[in-house]
């Protein structure tokens, strides 16, 4: 039986892929590297931004020690976030999804490769935030997706606040990246993947759809049956 939603956010609640490839580019001109749109979604997407810089780093591509890493990380939060916050929008579907597994007593929890500052500004702005029971951002892992932690934790923290504990296969992972199915999967739950990011070709899961709006609640309690 169905009993949460665990979802990604970028690219998943906010179309907010774009702005994070325009901030990271912001951030590594100085360093003279600069992302293509085709790289940037193949090889990049779906990283927190600490494991972006150090494949970076490990390419040999960024001339710079890790340890100056989280200087770049403040440097590309803020950028992001004046992005976010003059041209950032909920990708459509996603407030009546949300209401529709509210309305069923669903929990929800969000887990992501981004910083909690920035998804919290994001759902706040929206109006969203009192959906979600909890969420793991790049912050709150050692190991970011494709490991299965943040997925684990978030999980946890929703089975902290019940009698009678979720189990992995009652919860259903929305994702937009492969990174994330990979997680999702590892963690033994079903999978969602949304075509916001990648083609439906470039996506294994158990149900694949172009947007949140054609998903039925019989649709995910299926999954689950």
């Amino acid at each position: 039986m169905l009993k949460a939603v665990l979802f990604d956010f970028d690219g998943v609640i906010t179309d907010s892929e774009v702005l994070h490839f325009r901030a990271f580019n912001s951030v590594l001109g100085p360093h003279s590297v600069e992302l293509t749109t085709r790289e940037y979604y193949k090889s990049y997407l779906g990283l927190s931004d600490v494991d972006c810089f150090k494949l970076l780093i490990h390419q040999g591509r960024l001339g710079i020690a890790e340890s100056e890493i989280p200087a770049l990380v403040e440097k590309k939060t803020v950028i992001f976030e004046n992005l976010a916050k003059n041209e950032g929008k909920l990708i459509d579907g996603v407030r009546d999804f949300l209401a529709m597994l509210a309305q069923n007593d669903i929990a929800m929890g969000i887990c992501s490769g981004a910083l909690l500052p920035e998804i919290e500004m994001i759902l706040e702005d929206a109006n969203l935030r009192r959906h979600f029971e909890t969420i793991v951002s790049a912050e709150h892992v050692k190991k970011g997706k494709p490991d299965p932690e943040g997925f684990l934790l978030a999980m946890e923290r929703i089975n902290a606040k019940r009698p009678r504990q979720i189990k992995p296969d009652e919860c259903i992972a929305v994702e937009d990246a492969r990174w994330g199915l990979q997680a999702a999967k590892s963690a033994g739950m079903h999978t969602v993947a949304v075509t916001n990011s990648y083609d439906a070709e470039q996506l294994t899961a158990e149900i694949i759809v172009g947007n949140l709006k054609e998903l039925s609640l019989p649709d995910l309690q299926s999954l689950c049956a």
